[in-house]
This record gives structure tokens, C-alpha cells and sequence, in this order.
């Protein structure tokens, strides 16, 4: 299943808003004057110095929304741990998976017997869901629910059985500041292969959008030294490299 994540909305110009908040925290303006003689040079200009201040409240005026598809539930319990978000994922309690899709790590990808093993038990996965959803469905029919409302009961105790690896789609809405945080941990070396390569995607969409507020966005060694200690990947020249172009 492939990864695929859509910028849907943003804060229209948003350096523009952060330029004018931070021009009324640092300048003798009202309201009526907050946009006068915000240029392009002007508006990269409050950005730096925030920047350089470690000022980040004013970044918290603008936000990004995406909408994620083709990762998996393991992916997703980390990515609701950045707790300054909003989320809305497909349910498994209202969506019945008649055929579920799933993540496969690239490592089991590579290996015939690992990857045979691997789809061999999410195949098992499905035939006990569909297997789980008959049974209780015909308990519940019992019972007297109708058809409907016996399959949507029957798939709340049967969806147990997914893995971690079962695809989702989450649509996740942050605040620029909260992105940067979530850049700094999710594009390290040492973040889990799948939120990683979803965090670089998410951090060139931005760009795309922004790209004098989210220059200097990466892992926490791209601008200071590596966050992480005695379990630094020890690459951080070539993590600086990679980013700078990014």
C-alpha cells in the first residue's frame, strides 16, 4: 500500500500572519496598522528574528491540514502522542474491512520467507474477522436486531483481530508550531521508518507553502547538536547536508 498525503488547507499567507503578529509584539502598532509595509523582505524579516529569538508563540497562528491514506494503525499511535493536533481517522467500528489492506516493513518486503510469513498471517487476520462478523452477526439477528444494526455490532468485537500493520486514513490538522515539534522528533534517524518518511513528506508540502517559516526545519541536529545523546544515529553532517537541501 502506498503512502499518500495531500496539504488540503492551510492559513491563507501564512508568513504574513506571522510576520503581523510578530510586529505587534515587537512594534508600537494597533490593530488598524498591522499589515501596513508587510513585503516579502519585510515578512522574512520578523520570521528570522523569531527564529533567532526561539519566539515560537506567533507561529501558533497559522495551521496545516492534511489528509494521510496508505499507513498503518502502528503509525497512527504514534502520531496521536503529538497531543496539539486534531485527528479524524476511519473507523473500524462503522467501516466494515471486507478486504483490509496492510503495511508491510520494507526489512520483511526484501525477504521471501519473511514476506510470506508476514502475508500469511494478515490473510489469516481477514478469514478470522469474516469468520467473527458471521457468527456474531447471526447471534445478533437472533436477538432480534435487523440486519444493519447486527453487522455494525458484530464488526465492533470482530475488528480485535486486525494488527498494527492494517491500513488506515487519518485527515490531522497542527499549527505551524506544533509541526516544527513534530519535525524535530519524526524526521530523526532514530524515528520509526514509516512516521519518518510520512514527516519528510509532510515538511516538502510545506515548504511548498512556506518556505521561509519552515527553512530550518528537520531533526533537532540540523540546527543545534543532536537531542538524542549516547543514541545519536552519529551522522549528523549528513543529516545537516540532507536538509539543507531539502
Amino acid at each position: 500500500m502506498e503512502l499518500k498525503v495531500r496539504l488540503i488547507e492551510h492559513t491563507p499567507n501564512p508568513e504574513r500572519v506571522i510576520a503581523s503578529a510578530a510586529k505587534l509584539c515587537y512594534s508600537a502598532v494597533g490593530v488598524d496598522q498591522i499589515l501596513d509595509d508587510l513585503t516579502e523582505e519585510n515578512t522574512e524579516k520578523f520570521l528570522n528574528m523569531l527564529m533567532s529569538y526561539g519566539h515560537e508563540s506567533p507561529v501558533e497562528h497559522v495551521s496545516f491540514t492534511f489528509a494521510i491514506e496508505g499507513v498503518s494503525r502502528s503509525l497512527t499511535h504514534q502520531l496521536v502522542r503529538h497531543r496539539i493536533a486534531s485527528y479524524s481517522q476511519q473507523s473500524q467500528r462503522y467501516v466494515k474491512l471486507a478486504q483490509f489492506e496492510y503495511i508491510i516493513p520494507p526489512e520483511i518486503e526484501k525477504d521471501e520467507e519473511a514476506k510470506q510469513t508476514f502475508i500469511e498471517a494478515m490473510e489469516q487476520c481477514q478469514k478470522s474477522y469474516d469468520n467473527l462478523v458471521g457468527i456474531l452477526k447471526n447471534k445478533y439477528l437472533s436477538q432480534g436486531l435487523n440486519s444493519i444494526g447486527a453487522e455494525k455490532k458484530a464488526i465492533e468485537d470482530a475488528r480485535y483481530v486486525f494488527p498494527n500493520a492494517c491500513e488506515t486514513k487519518i485527515v490531522v490538522t497542527m499549527n505551524a508550531r506544533s509541526l516544527m515539534n513534530f519535525f524535530r522528533h519524526r524526521c530523526c534517524n532514530r524515528a520509526q521508518w514509516e512516521i519518518r518518511t510520512l514527516a519528510e513528506e509532510m515538511l516538502v508540502q510545506v515548504k511548498n507553502v512556506a518556505p521561509s517559516l519552515f527553512r530550518y526545519c528537520g531533526p533537532g541536529c540540523v540546527k543545534g547538536p543532536c537531542p538524542e545523546g549516547k543514541m545519536t544515529c552519529g551522522k549528523i553532517e549528513e543529516v545537516r547536508a540532507k536538509y539543507s537541501t531539502k
